[in-house]
């Protein structure tokens, strides 16, 4: 016993466990500030604008999309000015007509803040939230639509992560976006990742928050103590010839979205109470979708995160009674202590990843017919790798969901683990920084890169 004190002692005094541990009180700080109060209050004053239907009344102060949209972007601006300007507050948007859920002409506007970081700006990490709603008929703009659960629990959560990060500098950007569209064909998306493009985003993450609040499932169960992380499995703009690469030397488990799902799953289990994560390996819920695959389809990474037991009762529904069944998004099927549990979860996420020094690049392995495994990445230069402390290798089983085993190999870019046989094992590379935030884990090659 005496000898584990001391070896915990040893290892709790080298500089990289030092560094860990402001790391992990930062996060521990940040997580415990989001308010419960203050999304419930977010989440009553977006059901207050009484239906938020992309084709809804846009120019009421008090009705429809257009005056949601308005109030979210005047929010932005509070919080930025709180933070001596922090945050470059846009819309991003497009006309979009003749189709199923968009006949005529209408302009999709999204509303986004970006808090720019101090080393790397053009590496980015977002969280985003839904404006709009709907009920049965997804054409219907006219009839109230509270969108209490979806989206206004998502879209809360992003002020509320807003208001807390922003408190803060962190190395890489932070996007906080409402995305509207999202009900009638996914195009809030669509146009945001068009536009990060354009622009030159170097977007390594997004995280789709959609459904946030609800803990009383429709298949009985009451459960506020697990959320759902969704990820594709193979990179959605994967090349033939990339895919025969994968085909010998895997990756099926191992693009950068399930890699981020793996890390916010990590991160629930180091910070956040009573929150377990369930990794689901699927794009998204059967045969549906959500606003992060705009994202996968442009080849950014990106997950939804939800809760895990959904009530239809409550989604896409008019308000009405039957059969005893009260129908309809109401704030009263919203637990906001839930949705701050999730909200916790994203700003630990977004502040760790935006903490951390660039991600490996350029992560190649070698090992075939060899006892050893070898690994090599490209390392950073300039003022973006200012805080690169180092790089840590991972590796696991192949049917493991979790990254098991791993060791700190210091500032280089190749490493040899020794008698590890590349046939047994799946590998990959993080990046550490000076202050112990870690990056995701890079899986090897094009089907794990989270890009340049």
């Amino acid at each position: 016993m005496r000898l584990l004190i001391v070896l915990f002692l040893l290892m709790i005094s080298t500089p990289i466990a030092a560094a860990e541990g402001e790391n992990a009180a930062r996060l521990v700080r940040l997580q415990d500030q989001v308010s419960a109060a203050r999304i419930e209050a977010d989440i009553e004053r977006l059901v207050g604008f009484g239906t938020r239907h992309t084709l809804s009344e846009t120019q009421s102060e008090t009705r429809g999309i257009g005056a949601a949209r308005r109030w979210i972007q005047a929010e932005f601006e509070a919080i930025s000015a709180e933070c001596g300007g922090c945050l470059e507050v846009i819309t991003v948007s497009d006309f979009v007509e003749g189709q199923e859920r968009i006949p005529e002409r209408t302009e999709v506007v999204s509303v986004v803040a970006i808090q720019r970081g101090r080393l790397d700006t053009d590496r980015m990490v977002m969280m985003s939230g839904d404006i709009d709603s709907r009920v049965s008929d997804p054409l219907n703009g006219t009839d109230d639509s509270p969108g209490a659960n979806d989206n206004a629990s998502g879209m809360a959560g992003v002020l509320e992560a807003a208001r807390v990060l922003s408190k803060e500098k962190f190395a890489g950007t932070i996007v906080y976006a409402g995305l509207s569209g999202e009900e009638q064909g996914l195009f809030g998306g669509k146009i945001l990742a068009r536009y990060a493009l354009d622009n030159g985003w170097r977007i390594k993450a997004v995280l789709n928050n959609d459904m946030i609040g609800n803990i009383e499932g429709v298949d009985g169960v009451i459960d506020n103590s697990t959320a759902r992380v969704f990820s594709e499995g193979v990179r959605a703009t994967e090349t033939p010839e990339e895919a025969r690469t994968r085909r010998f030397t895997g990756g099926e488990v191992d693009s950068p979205s399930r890699n981020l799902a793996r890390y916010i799953d990590q991160l629930a289990d180091d910070f956040i109470p009573n929150l377990d994560i369930m990794m689901v390996y699927r794009l998204d819920r059967f045969a549906r979708g959500g606003h992060h695959r705009p994202f996968n389809a442009a080849g950014i990474p990106g997950v939804r995160i939800m809760e895990t037991h959904e009530n239809y009762t409550r989604q896409h529904q008019d308000l009405r009674t039957e059969d005893g069944i009260a129908y309809g998004d109401v704030i009263e099927g919203v637990n906001f202590d839930y949705a701050r549990k999730l909200t916790s979860l994203n700003v630990v996420a977004l502040a760790a990843m935006a903490s951390a020094p660039p991600f490996p690049a350029n992560v190649e392995i070698e090992g075939a017919v060899q006892p050893s495994t070898t690994l090599k990445w490209s390392r950073p230069e300039g003022k973006a790798a200012r805080n690169l402390a180092g790089y840590r290798i991972h590796w696991r089983l192949t049917d493991a969901p979790q990254w098991t085993h791993s060791v700190d190999v210091g500032d280089v870019e190749e490493y040899t683990l020794e008698n590890i046989v590349i046939d047994n094992y799946f590998f990959g590379v993080s990046s550490l920084s000076e202050d112990g935030a870690e990056s995701p884990v890079v899986f090897p090659g094009a089907a794990g890169s989270f890009g340049e």
